[in-house]
């Protein structure tokens, strides 16, 4: 499902040796680059993904209020991935530690079997979107990389620029999976 970052990905824009699952043709290869936004957090919040192969660049961007940086982190991976019309093997850049850590560490996975519950016990935040990201990686073979933002990665920013637009985009829709974090009530005396 999910791999390690390697070095010898196929470039952009290849058809790789990999066979899909009909055991056809061969897969092609995507580079995706996604960032998520959220102006306060929570706040309102977007996302913005790119999707090279070969000579071809689709942009894809949208926004939520209320929603979470990490929310929109999630979001545009796996809106990204949602995009792809056939099973691809897929090189995904993004500048979020928790998608990618969470991705290549086998921490969703884990989460996942013990009933969305944390090693802590806690439950896992975003379960959603947890959900709706595994599934994408169950269809398509999915290599997380993990860029630096804003450290000049000319894909990286752009994606940010995307996400920045979208948070300040007017009228933006409820984010329906975001719950906000419960807050502790008053402390009370014995």
């Amino acid at each position: 499902m999910t791999r390690q970052v390697r070095s010898d990905e196929p470039p952009a824009g290849t058809r790789d040796a990999s066979v899909g699952p009909s055991g056809g043709s061969p897969r092609k290869t995507v580079v995706i680059y996604t960032d998520g936004a959220c102006l306060g957090n929570p706040g309102p919040g977007g996302y913005g993904a790119i999707l090279l192969f070969e000579r071809h660049r689709k942009e894809l961007s949208g926004g939520f209020n209320p929603t979470t940086n990490n929310r929109m982190e999630l979001r545009a991976a796996i809106v990204a991935l949602e995009a792809l019309r056939e099973p691809c093997n897929v090189v995904l850049h993004s500048d979020s530690e928790y998608v990618v850590k969470a991705m290549t560490l086998g921490w969703a996975e884990r989460w996942e079997a013990a009933g969305w519950r944390l090693a802590s016990r806690q439950p896992a935040a975003n379960v959603d979107l947890w959900e709706r990201l595994l599934a994408q990686c169950r269809r398509h073979q999915v290599t997380f990389r993990w860029v630096q933002g804003h450290a000049g990665d000319p894909e990286n920013e752009r994606a940010d620029q995307l996400a920045m637009r979208a948070a300040l985009g007017p009228s933006l829709p409820r984010d329906e999976g975001y719950q906000p974090s419960p807050r502790p009530g008053p402390r009370r005396g014995r």
